[in-house]
């Protein structure tokens, strides 16, 4: 049994090596729960792995795959779990391709969509056929730029809202939920890069009704609710993260 006496589960976290998928991952570790994270970054995740294992006492298991690369997504299949109870959709990020012209146009807007849309519909439709019956979770990090705009990113996330009420019909016979969670500005990962000094912090803070942005715990712990058992009856929605930020002031 895991920490809070219900059935050890097998989790699967896509970009979990770093910020939010860290936070996530480490969270169901600590539950008692298998964890498997996926990324691209080989180094980066046997790192994460060895870490949690020497400081934390964590089991995590590294796979490494290039989730927009179906051959990829298919020679890795196997080294997944038989059956995942709880799959995270976490990986994505932004195109940072430049340039003139409709080329550049298409490369942004093609490398968005391959990066969070790809990223998240390949793996979950290969492990359709192992999802837990009557209690599996399929959870999707996504972004409050879905909802206010955002360019190509902004786009991408939100084409993974309209994916996820698609998916939430199709499994939802099976008793597995789908469900997105929306953070807004989250501080401690690597998206922002530099762009996110003091006075951007400041700035993003005083976009919310919260006062502050938020941590990867923040949208850990909402992943967390809505893959427990406690949300069975909870499928097809968005789960704003944001302190208000959505809201604006």
């Amino acid at each position: 049994m895991a920490e809070n006496g219900t059935p050890v589960r097998n989790v699967v976290v896509t970009g979990g090596g770093t910020g939010i998928g860290l936070a996530i991952s480490t969270r169901f570790a600590e539950d008692g729960h298998r964890v498997t994270i996926v990324g691209r970054r080989r180094e980066v995740l046997r790192a994460t792995a060895e870490d949690l294992r020497t400081t934390r006492g964590l089991d995590i298991t590294p796979v490494v795959c290039d989730l927009a690369d179906p051959d990829d997504v298919e020679a890795v299949l196997p080294k997944l779990p038989d059956q995942v109870d709880v799959l995270v959709n976490n990986a994505g990020s932004r195109e940072l391709a430049v340039g003139a012209g409709p080329h550049g146009v298409l490369a942004r807007w093609r490398g968005d969509f391959e990066r969070n849309v790809l990223t998240a519909v390949l793996l979950t439709e290969s492990l359709r056929d192992r999802f837990t019956t009557d209690g599996g979770r399929v959870v999707t990090v996504t972004s409050v730029a879905a909802l206010r705009g955002g360019g190509s990113y902004g786009a991408s996330k939100a084409a993974l809202h309209a994916w996820n009420h698609s998916l939430a019909a199709q499994l939802g016979p099976q008793g597995v939920t789908c469900n997105i969670v929306a953070p807004g500005t989250v501080a401690g990962t690597e998206f922002f890069g530099s762009r996110l000094n003091e006075a951007e912090v400041t700035r993003r803070a005083g976009r919310t009704l919260v006062g502050r942005v938020g941590r990867p715990a923040d949208v850990a712990a909402a992943v967390l609710f809505l893959a427990s058992p406690e949300a069975g009856f909870i499928t097809g929605e968005i789960l704003q993260c944001n302190g208000g930020e959505l809201l604006g002031r």
